[in-house]
């Protein structure tokens, strides 16, 4: 899996009908910041209004998954997220002018196709996983529902479905390594059962359905009055089947391509809890509305792990900015370079570590026999990580000076001592303007907070 965030390297568009809007809509891919994650944009509508890929906007799980927001709604978006999760994708605007994804040939393919042709691009950002600590269990005993999400060091997942129909039958299908996503899974069409067509038909929906978008499993007799009616509901001239299999006798990809289908269906609805899983999944006979309940849980268990402003800070992780790459943005040498790694790089935070040492100069000087790192040097090392936030507003950070214009409200809770690691996080209070930043800064050590407090800076060209 990837470690760092991705986007795509150019903007990218397909185009088609809507499965249950049956509205023509051209979907564009553009790259984003990183941390920006996945967003809708309802460019036809008054004010192009953003609708977030989050879970808590789900409004309708009719035949598929619906978000809302503002006032804008986006139709059956669980294929298009399925692509972005299964290519790694974490931060793009997806522009739509009408309200659904083109349903293509009813599965992710065409999507993973465009974004493969956009390119992927790596993001100076760490991916903020969700690593799955102990099993997490979902049951739903009016639909046989059941989905658990165990520990482990990778995302993998297995679908288990069985309809109790002689065409089906029982059926497995597993994706053990996100990189085959592209070649085993996202080719797997959307199906439904002959039975169900006048139902969907009677509620408005599948109005761009066609025998080129999905697959209608036949699991009864069909009589000839019956085939000629599909043939009016669909425009074809003519649609045959045999005693039982699939409707004008497609061919299924793979044997258990329905399964495989939902497969990509709870990868596309599970990005709706907004981070990237550690986890491995097992459903047995998932559907739209379970993968939402499950995808909520997930959030409501994200959001009460990172409830502290303490940022996650993994060691084993590779650095956003490494020393060699701070000495090249930061003026500051020897013995006034105070930070050693930067580990989150976003438009609007930082975050990165301090390691204090016995070694360090000044505790020659303060409080000889009992070495307290300087609560004023805790304040420098602050700026020092905010300055990295302000000077990757600029293109060209070596040119330009970071100085001090103000320090408000500081306080100091906890005393540093020789061998602790002093993790920082420094947040944007406001938009940089005219060179000009203020921005919240936290440290912690174990976690525990040391000290906090404002500070405003500036950044100006060296001449």
């Amino acid at each position: 899996m990837n470690i760092k965030q991705h986007t795509i390297q150019k903007s990218v568009t397909v185009s088609g009908v809507g499965l249950h809007t049956g509205v023509q809509a051209n979907m564009t891919f553009l790259p984003a910041k990183p941390n920006h994650g996945i967003k809708f944009q309802r460019i036809d509508l008054e004010g192009q209004p953003i609708v977030d890929a989050d879970v808590d906007n789900v409004v309708d799980l009719s035949r598929g998954t619906t978000i809302e927001q503002s006032g804008a709604r986006i139709n059956t978006v669980e294929h298009t997220l399925a692509a972005l999760v299964g290519l790694e994708i974490d931060n793009v605007l997806i522009q739509l002018d009408g309200p659904e994804p083109p349903i293509m040939d009813g599965s992710s393919q065409m999507f993973v196709d465009a974004l493969i042709d956009a390119g992927s691009e790596e993001q100076n950002a760490l991916r903020n996983f969700f690593e799955v600590q102990e099993s997490i269990f979902y049951r739903d005993k009016s639909r046989d529902v059941e989905i658990a999400a165990l520990p482990l060091d990778d995302y993998r997942i297995t679908v288990m479905v069985d309809y109790n129909s002689p065409v089906l039958g029982s059926q497995h299908a597993s994706l053990t390594d996100i990189r085959q996503f592209a070649k085993e899974i996202a080719s797997c069409r959307t199906f439904c059962f002959l039975h169900e067509l006048e139902m969907l038909h009677k509620h408005n929906l599948i109005k761009g359905g066609d025998l080129n978008n999905a697959i209608v499993i036949v699991d009864r007799v069909v009589e000839d009055h019956e085939l000629e009616n599909l043939a009016k509901l669909f425009n074809k001239p003519k649609v045959e089947v045999k005693k039982e299999g699939i409707l004008n006798n497609v061919q299924l990809r793979y044997k258990n391509e329905p399964a495989r289908h939902k497969l990509l269906d709870i990868m596309g609805d599970l990005a709706l809890a907004g981070r990237p899983i550690k986890a491995q999944i097992l459903a047995a006979r998932p559907g739209h509305a379970a993968n939402v309940a499950f995808a909520k849980k997930l959030k409501k268990l994200m959001q009460s792990s990172s409830g502290s402003n303490i940022p996650h800070y993994d060691p084993k992780l590779p650095p956003v900015l490494d020393i060699n790459q701070i000495s090249k943005i930061m003026p500051h040498r020897y013995p006034f370079l105070l930070i050693d790694k930067i580990f989150h790089l976003g438009e609007n935070s930082v975050a990165g570590i301090k390691n204090v040492t016995m070694n360090e100069p000044f505790f020659q000087g303060h409080f000889p026999g009992n070495p307290v790192m300087p609560g004023v040097l805790q304040v420098e090392a602050m700026a020092q990580i905010g300055g990295i936030l302000v000077l990757s507003s600029v293109p060209d950070p070596e040119n330009y000076w970071t100085y001090f214009l103000g320090i408000e409200n500081f306080r100091f809770r906890k005393m540093v001592l020789p061998g602790d690691t002093l993790i920082i996080k420094c947040e944007l209070l406001a938009p940089i303007k005219r060179g000009i930043a203020k921005m919240k800064g936290y440290a912690f050590v174990g976690g525990q907070m040391v000290c906090e407090g404002t500070m405003t800076a500036s950044i100006v060209k060296k001449t």
